[in-house]
């Protein structure tokens, strides 16, 4: 929550608070030399830094549940090497379980609403998250997705070095997104093009999400301009019917069919049949927001719109109404990346075409009708 919340450009939270809730994506605090040794020798053997010709002891970066080390091994493999902090998997269920309780003692949750699927999947998530070796296979796999790509760069596995609790990647230079801020509008427009086009191509084309949009996970390569992605702990797959429900509520959505809306929504499980006429008036309203630089007839300027305060301040009306419906546990991931996207394109003050990226993958008749 504090990662998402520390890409906010003002709008939601104050910019400095938004600045220290940054620390979370790369500046925690790190493990200690003699912690380090510890749990390298759990995974590699006491023997292994005799396959090093370096090992930097003090991390490049350090986040939530593990810090990244520069490495050169004897062989002459360039590597960054990402290393989870000791007990992590052992505390997930007890921290979910604790801020299901703060949760409740501050009344954000009303009575009889159960929240336990997706306090389940987030536990999951987590789960998926801190293993590694899972996140490694993930890797080789959007690695081969975007094989070819003149746009992106991501790094390579290395499985020999690779455990549950240890990663190995080939390095990667990259500087940080946060760069980009004083870069010019070209290149942050063309920037959070790609990741914005990369959003629906893993929700229509891969059906296989990377859902954490910290803006950590995604760097420039200077010499390119290639967009460099990291971390695949965060993954999902997509069925094929959710991914057809989407394309036909996005559809819908640009040609302003709200009865077509209607039933993807419900189809999709986001709403129920019997939702209440004011509900459903702020809901449409809240969507229609939501579709606003979908609709948009050409580059849609973010740095230059409100939106994010206006769906803030829609989405808390509805809430305040009484509204409450928990959707499938899996979209609340996926809707964290679209929103994400969102977030990042107002943060870099970017303009984007969002309409056109949308129109090959809904169909012909409602990419034919967009509105001006």
């Amino acid at each position: 929550l504090g990662q998402l919340l520390s890409m906010d450009g003002g709008d939601l939270i104050p910019p400095e608070l938004a600045d220290i809730l940054a620390r979370l994506r790369s500046s925690a605090h790190s493990m200690p030399p003699a912690q380090l040794k510890t749990v390298l020798n759990e995974n590699w053997g006491r023997t292994w830094l005799q396959k090093f010709e370096r090992f930097d002891v003090r991390p490049l970066a350090a986040a939530s549940i593990g810090q990244v080390h520069r490495a050169r091994t004897k062989d002459g493999r360039d590597l960054a090497i990402k290393i989870q902090y000791p007990g992590v998997r052992r505390s997930i269920d007890s921290d979910v379980d604790n801020v299901s309780t703060l949760l409740k003692m501050s009344g954000l949750i009303p009575e009889g609403v159960d929240i336990s699927p997706l306090l389940e999947e987030a536990k999951t998530q987590l789960r998926h998250e801190a293993d590694y070796e899972r996140e490694g296979a993930n890797l080789a796999r959007f690695r081969q997705l975007l094989a070819g790509s003149d746009d992106f760069i991501l790094p390579e596995l290395h499985a020999d070095l690779t455990t549950t609790n240890v990663l190995a990647m080939s390095y990667v230079k990259g500087d940080p997104l946060e760069s980009l801020t004083d870069a010019p509008q070209a290149t942050r427009d063309r920037i959070v093009s790609l990741l914005m086009e990369l959003v629906l191509r893993e929700l229509f084309d891969f059906r296989f999400m990377q859902t954490d949009p910290n803006f950590a996970n995604f760097r420039i390569e200077p010499e390119t301009g290639r967009l460099v992605l990291f971390d695949f702990g965060a993954t999902q797959d997509i069925a094929p019917a959710l991914s057809d429900g989407y394309r036909a509520l996005l559809g819908a959505g640009v040609s302003g069919d709200w009865e077509g809306v209607r039933r993807a929504v419900i189809g999709m499980g986001l709403a129920s049949d019997a939702i209440a006429p004011q509900h459903e008036t702020l809901m449409r309203e809240v969507f229609s927001m939501a579709m606003e630089p979908m609709r948009y007839d050409g580059p849609y300027d973010f740095g230059a719109s409100d939106l994010a305060v206006r769906m803030r301040d829609k989405a808390l009306a509805l809430r305040g109404g009484g509204f409450v419906h928990i959707p499938p546990p899996v979209t609340i991931f996926l809707h964290r990346k679209i929103g994400g996207s969102y977030l990042l394109a107002t943060r870099l003050k970017a303009r984007v075409d969002v309409g056109r990226l949308l129109a090959p993958y809904i169909s012909p008749q409602n990419a034919a009708s967009m509105p001006a």
